[in-house]
């Protein structure tokens, strides 16, 4: 097996873990806000992994929100995951018709997330989303790795929106996000659509256009798409 193969493999494991976990919390309900992870060795035995491959599903939890690191004390499902739902998205990512149904969902309700956002963000708000917009470009400029700065990027718009339904749908975003950022083959094209889809989006935030960013981001999600070839079955 090739060194890339097993980075592939280990990741894949890692993030079938973060769903397990996910599931747990969001449908099975068997952990609740609040409540304590288990220790390392008794959860990594339960779920049959390795405790470095718990640690990475933990921290993409922590990263969305569901869990919440607390220091000398354990790692607790957060009060916020209360207003999770799974909305059978939990495995998107393995499953491309479910991955095309998720990109046009997503074509439904982030181009009116931005213009909510334009209408309702405060100026701390504002400049948040502005902030992270900066930090997309930053790191596709400097080639790095921009998954995180895409996911902080548009929870500050849905954020900004003061929508609590559209909050509930940040994990889904996020799955989204992970997936086109995995996609190997067309990754230097969606970055460079990305840097230039989100400099039109931002021209439209700081003139506080609605019209204007929700065009914007209709046009980002359908490129995206594009992209990846999933309008191919439309």
């Amino acid at each position: 097996m090739s060194r890339e193969n097993g980075v592939m493999e280990k990741k894949n494991l890692s993030q079938q873990t973060a769903d397990r976990l996910y599931n747990m919390i969001a449908v099975e309900k068997t952990l609740l806000p609040g409540d304590k992870l288990p220790n390392e060795v008794e959860l990594s035995q339960r779920l049959g992994v390795s405790r470095t491959t718990l640690r990475e599903a933990i921290h993409t939890l922590v990263s969305q929100g569901l869990l919440e690191a607390r220091r000398g004390r354990g790692t607790f499902v957060s009060q916020g995951a209360a207003q999770v739902n799974d909305y059978g998205f939990s495995s998107l990512d393995r499953v491309r018709g479910e991955l095309r149904d998720l990109f046009e969902l997503r074509q439904i309700f982030e181009p009116s997330a931005a213009r909510l956002a334009c209408l309702r963000a405060t100026e701390e708000e504002l400049d948040a989303v502005l902030t992270c917009g900066r930090a997309v470009e930053a790191r596709i400029l400097a080639g790095e790795d921009r998954t995180e700065a895409d996911r902080a990027f548009h929870a500050a718009i849905v954020r900004a929106t003061h929508n609590a339904f559209l909050m509930r749908l940040l994990p889904m975003i996020n799955q989204a996000v992970a997936t086109a950022m995995g996609d190997r083959e067309h990754k230097e094209q969606l970055a460079e659509d990305t840097r230039r889809d989100h400099a039109l989006l931002m021209e439209f935030f700081r003139s506080r256009d609605p019209a204007g960013a929700e065009h914007a981001m209709a046009i980002h999600m359908r490129r995206s798409m594009e992209v990846m070839g999933l309008e191919k079955d439309l």
